[in-house]
C-alpha cells in the first residue's frame, strides 16, 4: 500500500531549528557555506539527511549545550530555517508505515543472502536513541524507490517520543519532539538566527 501522491507533498512551510557550533551557523548565515552538511551516521533514525527540529528552538539549543558539555562543539548555537517539506515521507501518515514495512523486509532478507546480521537500535531508554535499524529501513525505502522509477522523498517528518513521564502515569514525555531529515537542499527557502535565543543559555 502507498500513499496517494497527491496527499504526499505539504501544503505549507514550516521553521526548522539546528543546534551547532556558532562558528558553523555564521558560515551558513554569513557565506560562504549555502547548507548545513548532511548527516550519514549509521543511527540517524530518519535515514541520511539534513536534521532539524521543527518548530522547537528550545530542544535545540539544549541539544547543542549538551553537545558542549560532551567537548563536540565550542560555542553553541542555534540556526533557524524556513523549509518547504515539499515531496514528504511523513510518518503520521498511516500508509508510510506500510513503506516501512515493505523496505524492512527486502532489507531482512538482504542480510539474510549475505549472511550478515541486521542492523538493531540500542540505548538504555526506551527511547532507542541508537536508531541504526530505522536508518537501514528509511535508507532502504529511498534505494527501492529509485530502482522502481518512483518520484524521490525530498524530506521526511516523524515524531520521536523521547524522556521521562511529565508526571507519574502520564503519557506524556518530557522530551517528545517532532524532526525533519531534509533530504533535498532545495527544501530549504532560507536561514536566520532565531530572536531571543541568547536567553537560552541558562537552560541546564
Amino acid at each position: 500500500m502507498h500513499s496517494a501522491p497527491l496527499y504526499e507533498y505539504q501544503p505549507s512551510f514550516i521553521l526548522g531549528f539546528h543546534g551547532c557550533d556558532e562558528d558553523v551557523g555564521m558560515r551558513i548565515l554569513c557565506g560562504p557555506e549555502e547548507h548545513l552538511k548532511p548527516s550519514e551516521k549509521k543511527y540517524d533514525w530518519l535515514g541520511h539527511g539534513i536534521y532539524f527540529w521543527e518548530g522547537n528552538v528550545a530542544r535545540a539549543w539544549e541539544w547543542s549545550l549538551a553537545r558542549q558539555a560532551e567537548g563536540k562543539i565550542k560555542k553553541p548555537f542555534v540556526l533557524g530555517a524556513i523549509i518547504d517539506l515539499k515531496h514528504c515521507l511523513d510518518l503520521f501518515d498511516r500508509t508510510s508505515a506500510a513503506q516501512l514495512v515493505s523496505a524492512h523486509k527486502t532489507l531482512k532478507k538482504l542480510h539474510r543472502l549475505t549472511g550478515m546480521k541486521m542492523p538493531k537500535n540500542v540505548g538504555h531508554t526506551p527511547d532507542k536513541l541508537g536508531r541504526a535499524l530505522d536508518c537501514s529501513v528509511v535508507n532502504t525505502l529511498h534505494e527501492l524507490r529509485k530502482e522502481e522509477n518512483l518520484e524521490e522523498y525530498d524530506s521526511v517528518r516523524g515524531a520521536f517520543l523521547e524522556g521521562k513521564p511529565v508526571y507519574p502515569g502520564g503519557g506524556f514525555r518530557s522530551h517528545t519532539h517532532i524532526q525533519i531529515c531534509v533530504r533535498n537542499p532545495n527544501c530549504i527557502k532560507g536561514y536566520f538566527k532565531p530572536i531571543g535565543t541568547d536567553g537560552f543559555a541558562a537552560i541546564k
